[in-house]
């Protein structure tokens, strides 16, 4: 039996979730914005209620394809405010968009959105020793510079600790608790 971090429960969902791609970090564009559209869609919610809406969403933003969600019209934001899949907040979605904008252009002044995000931790995952949730920060003062700069580019729910959650969902630190199997295999060797 894998002792896992506490957050995560025993719903398979998230169990495969917490073991597979929590805390392992990215580098591909499109899966960066694929977590910072889906972290602004959790605010207010939990985890598990946007991990088991994942697949619409994918199926109802044209699998995160930036370019495609920023030429998104009145009449794509009709369609996904009709999608029961999703989480139907006008503000939220109107996000999605807007945000889809700013990546564009942060990946025309950057080359990546990838170069652009793990600035704020040089690089390379930061490597925390957390022994109990409790201990874990909603947010950093990475996370709130992130945080400040992409609200500056016109992003929307991208508070300082959406942003640490995304941090944490693309491996640019490490949360998991240090009793966590997957602390050990996420640590650098």
């Amino acid at each position: 039996m894998k002792t896992r971090c506490e957050w995560c429960g025993s719903d398979p969902l998230y169990t495969a979730y917490h073991d597979e791609e929590w805390g392992v970090p990215v580098h591909d564009d499109r899966l960066l914005f694929e977590f910072l559209i889906l972290e602004g869609a959790q605010s207010g919610l939990s985890w598990i209620t946007v991990l088991k809406k994942r697949k619409h969403y994918r199926d109802a933003f044209h699998q995160f394809d930036m370019a495609r969600v920023a030429r998104y019209t009145p009449k794509d934001m009709e369609r996904l405010l009709s999608n029961p899949g999703i989480v139907r907040n006008r503000l939220k979605i109107e996000a999605a968009i807007r945000n889809a904008k700013g990546a564009l252009k942060i990946i025309e002044e950057h080359g990546s959105l990838d170069q652009f995000l793990w600035r704020y931790v040089n690089g390379e995952p930061v490597q925390n020793a957390w022994k109990t949730l409790k201990e874990i920060p909603a947010q950093t003062a990475a996370s709130e510079e992130m945080s400040r700069d992409l609200k500056k580019r016109g992003f929307n729910f991208v508070g300082p600790t959406i942003c640490y959650a995304f941090m944490q969902a693309v491996g640019m630190v490490n949360d998991h608790t240090t009793g966590c199997y997957r602390h050990r295999e996420l640590a650098p060797r």
